[in-house]
């Protein structure tokens, strides 16, 4: 049996192109011999079928989670040249319902399929389920787009998954991971502590495991795609990224691509076609046949042997795991953008305009559906 390359698709919010990128790019590997199994694992919010035109059915995760299907009956083919297909189901369960049992049949299961490569479409966030499977593989792709909020976002995505990674190497019995424990009681002191300098203080604590969290750390190579691309000059936005996670979290991130805003990928949906069948030739069907070329040009990188999202705990409750939903972990996303030059004032002023215009909007209709709600039950009492 063949060993697949996983390539987990992942970004920090909604909405910037991550199932586009997840379907096209099967697609593309397949039309070049490559045997493909893309998977929705957006649980709670599956809808990767509608890119690709596949009627899920009845066989899906959601049924075997639920009804204990045999896994390989929800492999099913597609009409598009080697490649098959896993369907999520927006019926089950959230990501924070799924059991730990759960999560780990549901890895062991991915990493048995026979193909050569394994697309995994990710929820958007920074669930702790969404990390262990971003950590199935070393070449993870994060997409994002020009939009201050999508580049914080896809950072801070980043930023989660190298706290992921030094928690579950830290493990409970080493000194370091008490030494973490004793930081994590000020949350503030923690979110500014960067990760070189961390290194450097558990190297003194606790040398074998923060020389095997270093290692962990040259392995781990996620791959950055910027998408909605305007303007040649929105490219820049990618070096920002590449720069602030080199110097506040000492990763290495690698460039795969850009791609063009294009007006067929809505025509190519409303079809039930993927944009690389719909118009193949178009700016972004090129793009990700570019991207496509690339990953089948790298080597395929490997955590060491012992590092498994197996073995991953489901203790790690903190700051860390839920970035959208804490802010103190945000504004230190936000400090890192603006120290780095990554993120200037303007583009803040710019994000907070966005975000109190969508306060606003979300104000009105909350009044307008409880005006509503006012006037149906008057109506009802009337009756």
């Amino acid at each position: 049996m063949r060993m697949a390359q996983i390539i987990p698709v992942a970004s920090g919010k909604g909405g910037v192109g991550k199932s586009l990128l997840s379907a096209n790019l099967a697609i593309a590997l397949g039309q070049q011999g490559k045997k493909v199994v893309l998977a929705d694992l957006d649980l709670g919010a599956s809808n990767l079928h509608l890119v690709i035109g596949q009627h899920p059915g009845n066989e899906s995760l959601g049924a075997w989670f639920t009804e204990k299907t045999d896994f390989k009956d929800i492999i099913k083919p597609t009409d598009y040249q080697n490649v098959s297909f896993i369907a999520g189901d927006s019926q089950i369960p959230d990501l924070t319902s799924l059991k730990h049992a759960q999560k780990i049949k549901l890895i062991r299961n991915l990493k048995n399929i026979d193909t050569d490569y394994l697309i995994l479409d990710l929820g958007a966030g920074t669930h702790q389920f969404i990390l262990d499977m971003f950590l199935l593989s070393p070449q993870g792709i994060v997409v994002s787009a020009p939009a201050v909020t999508a580049t914080l976002n896809g950072y801070l995505f980043l930023k989660n998954t190298v706290f992921r990674l030094l928690y579950t190497t830290f493990k409970k019995d080493t000194p370091g991971r008490a030494y973490l424990d004793s930081l994590k009681k000020n949350t503030q002191s923690m979110q500014k502590l960067y990760i070189p300098q961390l290194v450097q203080n558990l190297y003194k604590i606790d040398m074998e495991t923060t020389q095997l969290f270093v290692t962990r750390m040259q392995q781990f190579r996620p791959r950055l795609v910027m998408n909605m691309i305007d303007n040649p000059k929105d490219v820049d936005k990618a070096q920002r990224i590449k720069t602030s996670c080199n110097q506040y979290l000492g990763l290495e991130i690698e460039y795969l691509g850009v791609m063009y805003r294009d007006m067929l990928q809505d025509k190519a949906l409303s079809s039930q076609l993927p944009l690389v069948v719909y118009k193949p030739q178009s700016v972004l069907g090129q793009a990700i046949y570019r991207i496509s070329d690339k990953i089948m040009e790298t080597p395929a990188r490997s955590f060491d042997a012992d590092f498994s999202p197996d073995n991953f705990s489901d203790n790690f409750q903190s700051a860390e795991t839920e970035a959208n939903e804490d802010y103190n972990f945000k504004l230190s996303g936000v400090d890192d953008l603006i120290s780095g030059g990554s993120l200037t004032i303007s583009e803040l002023a710019e994000m907070i305009k966005t975000q109190a215009y969508e306060l606003t909007q979300l104000k009105k209709e909350n009044n307008l559906l409880k005006s509503k709600l006012i006037k149906a039950a008057q109506q009802g009492f009337k009756v």
